[in-house]
């Protein structure tokens, strides 16, 4: 048997359900960034990113106006742009710092990542939200703060999630040969391109009635069914 050394996690419908993300994230980034626009338009990490998504969506010389629409476009697309998230998790920490909302976990999740911890596992998140967003996410998740359980984060700054070079990437960094690294998700493109880049892949299927016919990855309904040699 492979010795697991690491693992890196995908966050939505993985350690967190989609609801909280789409229900909750979602509605206050969208309600809320016209303004964060507004009165942060000097910021230079603001005007970084509203220039980052013009050049994404080739638009040259565009008003503000125009790129906070087509933001707000993207946001209803859940369109995994890295501009786009970067300043979402920038209107997301005023929303958990002032306790307006606590980021949701699995009920076994919290438990077994400190399991892991204790085994002597790395762990890690690579998830389409950035790097800030995830560690606002795990600094004020309902079971407390995760963060200190983590060794890093990785984000579409990385590269796609549905691409092999990016986890090429990420063992590099991790300093581990892919062969040793798990990576879970609930996405089965992500974990093909886990895969085609040498790692070890768990698919969470959380939903009873979606277990799959014949998967290309092993399944899981939680990370309690997960069985990793240390």
């Amino acid at each position: 048997m492979i010795e697991i050394r690491a693992i890196i996690t995908d966050i939505e419908g993985t350690t967190s359900s989609i609801s909280f993300v789409r229900d909750v994230l979602f509605p206050y980034a969208r309600k809320r960034l016209p303004a964060f626009v507004e009165t942060h338009r000097d910021h230079p990490d603001v005007q970084h990113w509203l220039h980052e998504a013009a050049r994404e969506a080739g638009m040259i010389e565009a008003e503000r106006q125009e790129v906070l629409e087509l933001l707000l476009q993207w946001i209803e697309q859940d369109r995994k742009s890295t501009a786009l998230k970067a300043l979402q998790g920038m209107i997301w920490k005023d929303g958990y710092e002032t306790g307006v909302y606590l980021a949701h976990v699995y009920p076994e999740v919290a438990a077994r990542l400190r399991a892991w911890r204790a085994d002597g596992l790395r762990l890690y998140v690579y998830s389409s939200g950035s790097i800030p967003a995830q560690q606002l996410f795990f600094r004020h998740s309902e079971a407390g703060d995760l963060t200190p359980l983590f060794a890093g984060y990785f984000d579409t700054e990385t590269g796609p999630k549905r691409e092999a070079e990016s986890y090429r990437r990420i063992a590099e960094t991790i300093g581990e040969h892919p062969r040793h690294l798990l990576f879970l998700s609930d996405i089965v493109e992500e974990l093909d391109a886990a895969q085609a880049a040498g790692f070890h892949t768990g698919w969470l299927v959380r939903e009873p009635l979606a277990l799959p016919v014949s998967p290309r990855h092993p399944v899981y309904r939680d990370f309690d069914d997960i069985n990793i040699s240390t």
